[in-house]
């Protein structure tokens, strides 16, 4: 593709960093004043910001999904810094706040996941308030406000990834019991509650602090992260669920190891971009990944925002936004957006 390009956003009214879904709008998390229930939403046909309603409450750490119709935020640390099971459903069309049931919620916890099936929400793993890490989650209903528990996994893991694919739900890599980088893995199967362990043959090396997107061929494409005593890594793989197996993926013209970075599905590529390289410093640049000719080709860095870890990035159809994060201590309200 040529011609890629980068556009500013407009300045957000206040900086958050760690807020993860899939779209534009934007609840909670920590700003430079502390945890905050307020959030914003941005237009980027116009590229305006108007604020959210206030939730009853705020967090940090949390997850959440688009429904196609609401906003769901669950779980990470209070404003009292204390884990919990609290959530909450915003709807923009009402500029609306419902709180979730906690009846039948799983222990309060961060490090997790949380995917959208169409019509649930399924939060899985992360660290618990004893330390451990849990193999526990449950399917959050919005239609009934209700929760069922999931059968508990071969394995617990925190600060991993988890995509949604036609097979049901794969988590990988992040943090072990012990608290170590690991590849490990499993596949979700919600119509019979069951897991089934990823094979490890040709797996990407253990890893925190990556990045896993699905694609339209439903493939999961896992991708960077750092591996602890073994450092950063640019390396990456693809699982098939099919056949449950692992292709490695080309380092050639891939971007500089590093963690804490984006990535977003385009349709056709793997957009990655920004995080923490060690020694050299937060990074301002990526790259697209096309898995059909497993190449790799840069992302354009003129007017790109400055470099940060702990940012998000959501496809809006045919740009990448990028926004927020940690840019040295600092978090940051500046963004922009790419067009591939």
């Amino acid at each position: 593709m040529a011609g890629d390009r980068v556009r500013r956003t407009e300045r957000a009214p206040r900086p958050f960093e760690r807020m993860d879904r899939e779209g534009n709008d934007r609840m909670g998390g920590r700003t430079n004043f502390g945890i905050t229930s307020s959030g914003f939403r941005y237009d980027s046909c116009v590229s305006t910001w108007s604020a959210t309603a206030n939730a009853s409450f705020g967090l940090s750490g949390h997850t959440t999904v688009w429904t196609g119709t609401e906003l769901i935020v669950w779980g990470g640390r209070n404003a009292q810094g204390e884990l919990t099971n609290r959530g909450a459903r915003y709807n923009p069309s009402t500029n609306s706040w419902t709180e979730l049931s906690t009846v039948n919620a799983p222990w309060p916890r961060e490090g997790h996941t949380a995917v959208w099936t169409g019509s649930e929400m399924i939060v899985w793993g992360g660290t618990v308030p004893s330390g451990e890490t849990t193999n526990t989650g449950a399917r959050y209903t919005p239609a009934d406000n209700t929760w069922r528990p999931l059968a508990s996994a071969p394995l617990g893991l925190s600060r991993h990834t988890a995509v949604w694919t036609n097979s049901g739900m794969i988590v990988w890599g992040g943090r072990d019991t012990f608290h170590r980088p690991t590849n490990q893995g499993a596949r979700y199967d919600l119509s019979t509650d069951s897991w089934t362990p990823l094979s490890a043959v040709n797996a990407p090396s253990p890893r925190e602090g990556h990045t896993a997107v699905r694609t339209d061929s439903n493939e999961m494409i896992i991708w960077g992260g750092n591996g602890g005593l073994a450092g950063l890594t640019n390396s990456g793989a693809r699982y098939n669920p099919t056949n449950d197996s692992w292709t490695s993926l080309s380092t050639l013209d891939a971007p500089s190891p590093r963690a804490g970075h984006t990535a977003v599905w385009s349709g056709s590529e793997m957009i990655v971009w920004g995080g923490n390289r060690g020694l050299p410093g937060l990074a301002n640049s990526g790259a697209r990944y096309d898995p059909s000719a497993d190449s790799w080709t840069a992302v354009d860095t003129t007017n790109a925002p400055s470099g940060r870890e702990g940012h998000t990035a959501v496809w809006t159809g045919s740009e990448m936004i990028i926004w927020g994060g940690d840019i040295g201590g600092l978090v940051s309200d500046t963004g922009a957006r790419y067009i591939p």
